[in-house]
C-alpha cells in the first residue's frame, strides 16, 4: 500500500515540468526639463536674395525658454535651420546661417552657458549644469542662389529644441 503511494509521489517530485510566471514592474519618470517657445520668429528681407531674423533688418529672433529643477542631469541641444519647411518653388540653392546665445538667465550660475557652449555645423549644445530658467534667442539667416530674387510667397523654417538626459 505504500509503494503506490511512495512511488506517485517520486514521480510527482522528479517531474521536469515547472512553472513560471513573469510579473511587470512599472513606474512613469517625469522629465525635469521642460522647453518652452516664448517667442516666435519672424524673417524679414532687407535684399531680394535674404531672409533674416536680425531685428537691425525687420526681422524678430526666435526666444526658446528651457527650465531644468535639477542640476547637472540635461544637456539642451538647438538646430538651426538648414532648409524651409515650406516655401515657394526654389530653382537655386539656399545659403544659410544660424546662431543661438543666451539672452537671459535666471541664476548667476548659467553665466557661463554661452562660453562653454559646443558649437558644430548648424548644432548648438549647452551643459545645463544650474537649476533654473534660461532663454536662448535664435538667429537665422538665408541667402538664395548668386544675387537672385527670393521668389514671392510665404517662407517658414523651424528651429528644433530639445533637452537630453546626461
Amino acid at each position: 500500500m505504500f509503494k503506490p503511494i511512495t512511488f506517485a509521489l517520486a514521480l510527482i517530485l522528479t517531474s521536469t515540468t515547472a512553472y513560471a510566471t513573469t510579473t511587470p514592474i512599472v513606474g512613469t519618470v517625469q522629465s525635469k526639463c521642460t522647453i518652452v517657445t516664448t517667442r516666435t520668429g519672424v524673417y524679414a528681407q532687407p535684399t531680394p536674395d535674404e531672409l533674416t531674423t536680425a531685428a537691425a533688418d525687420g526681422g524678430r529672433t526666435p526666444i526658446i525658454r528651457v527650465d531644468v529643477s535639477l542640476a547637472n542631469y540635461y544637456t539642451a541641444k538647438f538646430y538651426t535651420p538648414t532648409e524651409f519647411s515650406s516655401s515657394p518653388s526654389l530653382t537655386d540653392t539656399v545659403t544659410w546661417t544660424g546662431s543661438v546665445s543666451v539672452s537671459s538667465v535666471s541664476a548667476p550660475g548659467m553665466s557661463d552657458y554661452d562660453t562653454n557652449k559646443i558649437t558644430y555645423n548648424n548644432v548648438s549644445e549647452y551643459d545645463l549644469h544650474t537649476a533654473g530658467s534660461t532663454w536662448f534667442e535664435i538667429e537665422s539667416s538665408a541667402t538664395y542662389g548668386v544675387d537672385k530674387s527670393f521668389p514671392g510667397g510665404n517662407y517658414t523654417a523651424v528651429v528644433t529644441a530639445e533637452c537630453i538626459a546626461n
